[in-house]
């Protein structure tokens, strides 16, 4: 048996979403009585963000739809991303504490206004049952809703990471009232709570699992160590440190340490 150190922890609080619906502003509703377990939610959400897209001359349109738990047979623009909703509460990217919902994923949409879509080297328009392998580890299950973006950017602003990026940080400083809200939250509201462990070996082999990002040329980019798990803000391009590796311990990599681009 080989000696066993925790190098350090981390702790996901998570509050499961039941129904989302549009409302003025970001709202957590509790469904179940007081003292009843587990914690079940309704998400309500603003239907404009406007206003997150007001200094962001490289976005033509953004709207947002609600798609509902197996009503997946719907249009959508080439997929950008998809990501959960997370913010840290305690400690930093990889330890401490952070939040989550569960039941609920945005997913960004994206083409420019010649209809081109933002991709790389295979665009995935089409219908989303079709495009998108749901009840998979990173993809949404049937039973999830999902906020989809539906990005529109000026004529050939794809081709440049300037466009995309556009896209990300106004959806990112959409989400960020209602990260705001869900770190206010009590561990007491969470529907399930999770530990994890980076634990060293002493004596043991040392493992490293290797993982390619997308970072060539002038447009297809990854980003990490954003400033709320899974964001985009705060964040560093791989193509900006010229695809040099980078260590993640195996909590950073749990806790939303890379960001998809497209």
């Amino acid at each position: 048996m080989y000696e066993e150190r925790i190098l350090r922890t981390l702790t996901i609080q998570s509050l499961h979403i039941k129904e989302v619906e549009f409302g003025e502003k970001f709202a957590l509703s509790r469904l179940n009585a007081e003292g009843e377990t587990p914690n079940y939610y309704k998400l309500s959400i603003p239907n404009t963000i406007s206003e997150n897209i007001a200094e962001e001359e490289l976005i033509s349109s953004l709207n947002i739809r609600i798609i509902k738990p197996y009503e997946h047979h719907v249009h959508i623009e080439s997929v950008m991303d998809i990501f959960p909703i997370s913010v840290k509460v305690l400690g930093k990217l990889g330890e401490g504490t952070s939040r989550t919902l569960t039941g609920v994923y945005g997913m960004i949409c994206g083409c420019d206004e010649n209809h081109v879509p933002v991709c790389a080297f295979g665009e995935s328009s089409g219908y989303l049952d079709e495009q998108v392998m749901l009840d998979k580890a990173g993809t949404p299950s049937s039973t999830d809703y999902i906020i989809c973006f539906d990005v529109i950017l000026k004529k050939d602003a794809g081709f440049s990471r300037s466009g995309p990026d556009a896209a990300h940080r106004a959806i990112d400083n959409y989400c960020q009232p209602l990260r705001d809200i869900l770190k206010m939250k009590k561990g007491a509201d969470s529907t399930e709570q999770h530990v994890y462990n980076d634990i060293e070996r002493v004596g043991a082999p040392k493992v490293v699992l290797v993982k390619l990002v997308s970072g060539q040329g002038a447009m297809y980019d990854t980003h990490y160590f954003p400033a709320e798990p899974s964001g985009f803000n705060g964040s560093h391009s791989i193509i900006d440190s010229t695809g040099s590796p980078i260590y993640l311990t195996p909590n950073e990599y749990r806790d939303g340490a890379i960001r998809a681009l497209y």
